[in-house]
């Protein structure tokens, strides 16, 4: 296998290095990560710069980019041949219900997803990161990445997996999960008088519900939840279908009369 190796933390995380260990098992591994931390900046694209890679050692690259950067030039640019998977982690902390939308290491493999390329986003479900910890990541990271190779996934889907801490007591095919917001903004003054805000200082915590994702690993079970790229909610049809009728037209004259 030709694997993609990526993540939101950098070039120099440590999950990063145990990821590419486990699965060069598999084959050639290629790593393209940012040059630095890059996490919660979910699917953002450089557009209004250039992008620079640095190879730093064989099959690795070091971008000054996101990780959505690092997919793209890694498929489309650095590598000659297109990859078999992209495998994005091990991200340090969980990537559980509503927060993978802000994770740059599921955006890596949403990318992937949307460039044709089967894909998996791999997260460490612990407050501390310990190097056994790391480990069992990497080799639940390489499990997948076998079943995906045997079996495939389903179009325009990838898996956003979440490991917990210590030994998993095995894996549970799981949904996204819903999280509670608190106060997520904290308002202060710093030593000069002057106003700042803090975003994300709010408690963290999710519904307890079964079947979740944050169900699974709270009970020391290894998260995978496929993921779909079409966001469209097709149970809302029904509902917001007497909009098209109810909508007024907005006649000539009218649009006219605004635009003075």
């Amino acid at each position: 296998m030709l694997i993609l190796v990526t993540n939101d933390d950098g070039i120099h995380s440590p999950g990063l290095s145990v990821l590419t260990k486990a699965l060069r098992t598999l084959g050639r591994v290629v790593v393209v990560a940012p040059d630095r931390e890059r996490s919660a900046i979910s699917h953002a694209l450089t557009l209004h710069s250039p992008l620079r890679a640095v190879e730093r050692s064989d099959d690795c690259w070091a971008i000054d980019g996101t990780p959505t950067d690092c997919v793209n030039l890694g498929i489309h640019g650095l590598l000659r041949a297109k990859p078999d998977l992209v495998v994005s982690g091990i991200n340090q902390g969980a990537n559980l219900g509503d927060d993978l939308t802000y994770s740059g290491t599921v955006a890596a493999a949403m990318e992937a997803t949307l460039m044709g390329v089967p894909a998996l986003a791999v997260s460490l479900a612990a407050d501390r990161f310990a190097e056994e910890d790391f480990l069992w990541s990497g080799r639940w990271a390489a499990k997948l990445a076998v079943m995906v190779k045997n079996h495939g996934l389903p179009a325009d889907t990838f898996l956003n997996v979440n490991v917990p801490a210590g030994s998993p007591r095995g894996m549970k095919l799981t949904r996204q999960g819903k999280r509670r917001y608190a106060d997520a903004v904290v308002r202060n003054l710093d030593p000069r008088g002057r106003t700042y805000y803090w975003i994300g200082a709010g408690e963290l915590s999710f519904h307890d519900l079964e079947g979740t994702d944050v169900h699974a690993v709270e009970r020391d079970f290894v998260s995978v939840t496929p993921l779909h790229l079409d966001l469209t909610n097709y149970a809302a049809f029904e509902r917001l279908r007497h909009w098209a009728d109810e909508t007024p037209a907005i006649e000539t004259d009218e649009l006219n009369e605004r635009s003075r």
